[in-house]
């Protein structure tokens, strides 16, 4: 019987203490239809009580000098991978297009993690976990960055990862996952039928699986970023968090994350969460006041937040609800454009699933909804080397020059 936490259902609210792997509710799971986000997606809680009772005084600091490994569904951070995963930094930003801003804004930019995206806080966890209880063979499924993730960290903890990947997922992103040596597996079809492939496999062949909204600890991974956040603002909670959203499962690891803090008694309140999605997959934010799921199918330039079916909407949408968080859809255009803008005034090159965070933000920010002095963060999740050929529609690369100073001096002279 395990005692350092429990799991609970987002849907029927059943509990189960055991140390045996769980993925999914085993009453909900059995109602599961293929074409409608799954029931029984667990949520992992831990005993607040004991815990502050344990840490008193200076609960936060203390918690936090041991790494949060009270929190964590670990047994030592000895089993975590020696790569830097984490602690990505946060950049506060005082102007925009050489105007002073009135209220403050930061960008917390996890394309800075080993693999160069917001999904090794879920892998390290998931891997250190496996490493924990003799395992060494994880899977997941991916559209890129959770399989580059994974390939990567698994290198680094001497374990094999099988990466399941719609065909057309981006090269870069292929490439990176082949290059840490894990074995892919392409898969005619899309992000949604690689990830039920993937767990078919895992029953299969009895591997451990890595996916969100599958594996209760990938939220305890994104979590992280929470307790981060609250650590890097000298303790202080946040206004507001733009948070791009595909399957649901990095804001379901944003809010976690300050709910447990909630629960520890460290915090007052939960920001507020503003979800942007790409207007083409934005399958979360047009359900959220629906009765009833309906898909549509998924077309953006944003690969990584591409979804038809949201494998985290009933936690997410919970999380929105119950702490009256906000929505917004971006077109690719407002997404590209804000890839540009982030590059071109801050020096950080995020990919458009990133982008689409900070093309929140600026919607916010030009129709004057960014109270003054309010503390607002754009969390970054991806380096836009992953995805190269978005960009290129907003960048135009001349033809080269002959090598002599005249024609240098012609060059330049036309581009004024």
């Amino acid at each position: 019987m395990n005692d350092k936490y429990i799991y609970k259902c987002t849907d029927c609210g059943n509990t189960y203490s055991t140390k045996e792997i769980i993925y999914l509710c085993p009453d909900c799971e059995k109602k599961n239809d293929p074409v409608l986000p799954p029931l029984g997606v667990l949520k992992t809680v831990y005993n607040y009580d004991k815990i502050a009772s344990e840490n008193k005084d200076n609960l936060f600091n203390n918690i936090a000098h041991k790494g949060f490994i009270d929190i964590l569904p670990l047994n030592s951070l000895n089993s975590m991978p020696y790569l830097k995963v984490g602690n990505s930094p946060l950049y506060k930003i005082t102007s925009l297009d050489n105007n002073l801003l009135n209220f403050e804004l930061f960008l917390k930019d996890d394309s800075q993690n080993p693999t160069f995206s917001f999904k090794d806080r879920a892998s390290a966890i998931v891997s250190a976990f496996a490493k924990e209880n003799g395992i060494d063979t994880i899977v997941a499924a991916s559209t890129g960055n959770a399989g580059s993730s994974l390939a990567g960290i698994c290198a680094a903890q001497k374990q094999k990862a099988i990466v399941f990947v719609p065909a057309k997922a981006p090269k870069a992103k292929l490439t990176q996952i082949l290059m840490y040596g894990a074995q892919i597996v392409p898969v005619d079809g899309t992000y949604d039928n690689a990830f039920d492939l993937s767990i078919e496999a895992t029953k299969k062949f009895g591997w451990y699986n890595r996916n969100t909204a599958y594996n209760p600890f990938t939220i305890e991974g994104k979590k992280t970023v929470s307790f981060e956040l609250f650590a890097q603002l000298n303790q202080n909670v946040p206004d507001r968090i733009f948070v791009p959203v595909g399957d649901g499962v990095i804001i379901s690891g944003v809010y976690k994350g300050f709910e447990d803090l909630l629960k520890l008694g460290i915090i007052d309140k939960i920001p507020v969460i503003v979800a942007v999605q790409a207007i083409g997959s934005s399958n979360i934010i047009n359900n959220i006041e629906r009765e009833n799921f309906i898909s549509a199918p998924s077309n953006t330039i944003a690969d990584s937040i591409s979804v038809d079916i949201p494998r985290n909407f009933n936690m997410a949408k919970k999380f929105i609800v119950e702490n009256k968080g906000k929505t917004l859809a971006v077109s690719d255009e407002e997404i590209i454009s804000a890839s540009k803008v982030l590059s071109m005034r801050t020096g950080i090159f995020a990919e458009p699933a990133a982008a689409t965070a900070f093309a929140g933000f600026l919607s916010y920010y030009w129709n004057g909804r960014l109270e003054k002095d309010s503390k607002n963060i754009v969390l970054l999740t991806g380096s836009g080397l992953k995805d190269l050929n978005a960009v290129q529609s907003v960048i135009d690369i001349p033809s080269p020059v002959k090598a002599n100073i005249k024609t240098v001096e012609e060059f330049l002279a036309g581009k004024k």
